[in-house]
């Protein structure tokens, strides 16, 4: 009997062993199913844009579809919440955007803590926002818009993709540093507030640069100034706001979390496979055609970079004094 038992206790030791040795099983041939991508905004807007974009590429090159699922509501919070919640596994992603880092400061009652419960995997892309406008808008420049919206206080709305996005958070700024007095109207997303816009429901938007830039070549609105310090490269006939408003800038970015706890090699590989895509001609044609500048980092530097935009958005959110409880 006692021989039976210490060959039973060596032989579970030597499983032990054998099972630690071994890579976790959900890292090992990864990934050998679908991916789930978590998006916090309607199909057709400009994360939606972009994602689906390298989700195309990661199905192509890694052998496995990464499907795209659109969980628009609270400003990216609610995708955010599902991923977060998620087995930690590396099959379901989250696309990381500004309102990722607004939310931390801007949202008082979050059920997570975005920089704790997840890690970084890769950066896509920076972008910046555009300011465009109704073409009913007697308006042509950024100080007309100043000077209207002085004219009419309380007069102008503007539509912002969601409670907390940076498309929310630039209207905020140029409220506080202008004292324009104009009504926020939050969507599910940019895209569903364009034809409000265009029939002059809304007045404006400070959208992503992607949408924002197709809407305006298409002559449906109007495009006023870009968010960044500078001039945009792919766009730049566009007055940068800070022209007119000295120390106004709203620059964003684009990259992929996932649940904290998800295996180091399969983060490993996506951030490879994420830096391939940005290496490709054609996907870097598209994100500039976007208006993207393509901006791979290791996930360490994503990491730095998503908790030094959280620090950099809270003073904004403070210096506009808004909140959502």
């Amino acid at each position: 009997m006692l021989r039976i038992l210490r060959n039973t206790v060596f032989g579970l030791l030597f499983l032990s062993t054998l099972l630690n040795a071994s890579p976790p099983a959900s890292a090992a041939g990864y990934p050998d199913r679908p991916v789930h991508w978590m998006i916090g905004f309607a199909a057709g807007g400009p994360v939606d844009i972009v994602a689906r974009i390298m989700a195309q590429w990661l199905s192509d090159h890694l052998g496995q579809q990464f499907i795209v699922e659109n969980r628009a509501g609270s400003g990216g919070n609610i995708a955010a919440a599902a991923a977060i919640n998620a087995a930690p596994d590396g099959y379901t992603l989250l696309f990381v955007a500004p309102n990722n880092a607004i939310s931390t400061s801007l949202y008082k009652k979050l059920p997570y803590d975005f920089l704790r419960d997840t890690v970084p995997v890769a950066s896509i892309m920076q972008l910046t926002n555009m300011l465009v406008v109704s073409n009913a808008m007697p308006v042509k420049t950024v100080q007309e818009f100043i000077d209207y919206c002085k004219a009419n206080p309380g007069k102008i709305s503007f539509a912002s993709s969601g409670n907390g996005t940076s498309v929310h958070m630039s209207a905020e700024l140029f409220k506080a540093m202008t004292k324009c007095d104009m009504i926020h109207v939050p969507y599910r997303g940019s895209a569903i507030a364009f034809p409000d816009i265009i029939s002059n429901k809304v007045q404006l938007i400070f959208d992503n640069l992607p949408s924002a830039l197709e809407q305006s070549r298409g002559g449906n609105v109007r495009a006023l100034g870009v968010t960044s310090p500078q001039r945009w490269p792919s766009v730049p006939d566009v007055p940068a706001i800070a022209e007119t408003i000295p120390g106004f800038e709203s620059v964003g970015f684009y990259g992929i979390s996932a649940p904290k706890g998800t295996p180091p090699e399969i983060v490993e590989t996506l951030n490879k496979a994420v830096g391939e895509a940005l290496k490709d001609p054609k996907v870097i044609a598209r994100l500039t055609e976007n208006g993207g500048i393509p901006r791979p980092m290791t996930p360490a530097e994503f990491g730095k970079l998503v908790t030094d935009e959280t620090e950099k958005w809270k003073k904004v959110v403070e210096f506009a004094g808004v909140s959502v409880d």
